[in-house]
């Protein structure tokens, strides 16, 4: 049988619920800094950027694209983007957004389990805190490879699931199966980029492994052909993490020594 979004519609509209609450919040924080941004200021990282190469001219479908920022990032290296997000709220400011940087862009709001635009792309991408969302990869897969031109590729720069089983306490104590399947619940207050929002939502979400990652693309019709595990993150977003020297953050219990994020390249050969 078949499964579909409908079979998972409390927990998608829960989570659409908590991002329209967030979005205003995070538009404003510290931890995007839009007016820098505005400013001319970037929010690729490094390790994207490299992975992205010489995008001029191509175009790009950025799939879970929040707020934007990211996407007109990208469509300042020369790509021409359209973005998908599940939240209303998110996809309206995104739109707000790129009016106000006069950046050409198309925002859609829509479920990456079955959304379908009317083009194809050069490049597919997707990245940071995106897959948790997800109950199952295999419709996402299918979404990334309908929307592939011959030859595209697909990116991905996500969390690695080892962070997802220890990194909700001030150690590094295991809380999770890197083998879950079911749903995982919280009640959350505030956002991770500002814990004093005064917003309460309930959201579900889900830990894949990398077998789950690489079961799906392969099963959809892409080739892996690019795989990287790096011990660090580019964000501040946990509680029990430190700067790395060099750049990024990583556990202050473990430097250096676990997986805390990786990078993905898939392509579509035919």
């Amino acid at each position: 049988m078949k499964v579909g979004p409908k079979d998972y519609d409390a927990y998608f509209a829960d989570n659409a619920r908590a991002w329209n609450l967030r979005t205003p919040h995070h538009v404003e924080s510290g931890f995007y800094d839009v007016e820098k941004w505005k400013a001319g200021g970037a929010t690729i990282t490094p390790l994207e950027s490299s992975w992205l190469g010489d995008i001029r001219g191509k175009s790009l479908l950025h799939l879970q694209c929040h707020f934007g920022q990211d996407t007109l990032s990208i469509a300042r290296l020369g790509a021409e983007v359209t973005g998908v997000d599940l939240s209303s709220e998110s996809v309206a400011a995104a739109q707000r957004l790129a009016r106000e940087v006069a950046i050409d862009a198309r925002f859609v709001e829509g479920n990456v389990f079955d959304v379908r635009l009317d083009r194809r792309f050069d490049i597919v991408f997707t990245s940071w805190g995106v897959i948790g969302w997800l109950p199952r990869l295999e419709p996402w897969a299918e979404t990334i490879a309908a929307h592939l031109a011959p030859g595209g590729r697909f990116l991905l720069f996500e969390f690695h699931p080892y962070v997802w089983m220890s990194q909700t306490g001030p150690d590094l104590s295991i809380r999770y199966s890197y083998f879950n399947r079911g749903v995982i619940t919280e009640t959350t207050k505030g956002t991770y980029a500002d814990r004093e929002a005064p917003i309460e939502y309930d959201e579900h979400g889900w830990n894949h492994s990398l077998s789950d990652v690489f079961t799906a693309l392969l099963g959809a019709g892409l080739q892996i052909t690019r795989f990287e595990e790096l011990d660090h993150v580019f964000h501040p977003c946990f509680d029990i993490t430190e700067p790395r020297p060099g750049g990024g953050y990583w556990f202050s219990e473990a430097k250096g020594m676990v997986p805390m994020s990786y990078a993905l390249e898939a392509k579509k050969t035919a």
